[in-house]
């Protein structure tokens, strides 16, 4: 083996845990000269997650080139818009789930807010002024996670391994409350990371930092 080599390897993530690829798209739309988030209330017909708050999104697809293409194929076939009302602004931050996903958001903004919804999969939509959320700090909680050995396990192998549950710490969980609407989870934790780098971008163009 030439160990010089080793110099010219680039290390990737190894998947130990089967993570979902996910794109979701964080659309803006203006409402009366005012700068929204769209949020859609899932279908009540759906098996994961029903009537929950998310942004359009779902997972990633062999032929998607890019995470922003599927956040877009995504938005198209969810909201009924075309691709050409779909203006890219950049990513944020990717989220790797405990959950067993990692969501990968890219902000855009849309020019029309004259959506036909997939009955399907979307209930209805609703918006939330950026103004508001700038203003209002989320509501922060914990949640648990830990392990358990799925059988057959070789449990008299690694005898340190059991089958129930094992704690192995917390992670955050953020909430907002608006109105009826309770935005969480990680939905929540996107738009934390996008009030975030907008006040950043913001403070940045005002020469505050």
């Amino acid at each position: 083996m030439k160990w010089t080599e080793w110099k010219q390897y680039k290390a990737r993530q190894m998947t130990i845990i089967k993570s979902r690829q996910c794109a979701v798209l964080v659309p803006l739309v203006n409402i009366e000269g005012e700068s929204c988030l769209v949020f859609q209330v899932r279908s009540r017909k759906l098996d994961w997650q029903p009537g929950d708050i998310c942004f359009p999104g779902g997972s990633l697809e062999v032929d998607d080139r890019t995470v922003a293409a599927g956040a877009i194929r995504e938005t198209v076939e969810e909201l009924g818009i075309s691709e050409s009302q779909i203006n890219l602004l950049g990513p944020l931050d990717y989220i790797v789930s405990p959950v067993g996903v990692t969501v990968w958001p890219v902000v855009a903004c849309l020019d029309t807010s004259d959506f036909k919804l997939s009955r399907e999969e979307v209930d209805h939509v609703f918006t939330v002024p950026l103004t508001w959320l700038l203003q209002h700090e989320p509501q922060q909680a914990v949640m648990q996670f830990g392990t358990r050995a799925v059988p057959p396990f070789p449990y008299d192998l690694l005898p340190q391994v059991a089958p129930d549950w094992r704690d192995h710490g917390t992670y955050a969980v953020y909430l907002y409350r608006y109105g009826v609407y309770t935005i969480w989870g990680i939905t929540a934790a996107i738009v934390k990371n996008f009030v975030e780098r907008y006040q950043a971008i913001e403070f940045k163009d005002d020469k505050m930092i």
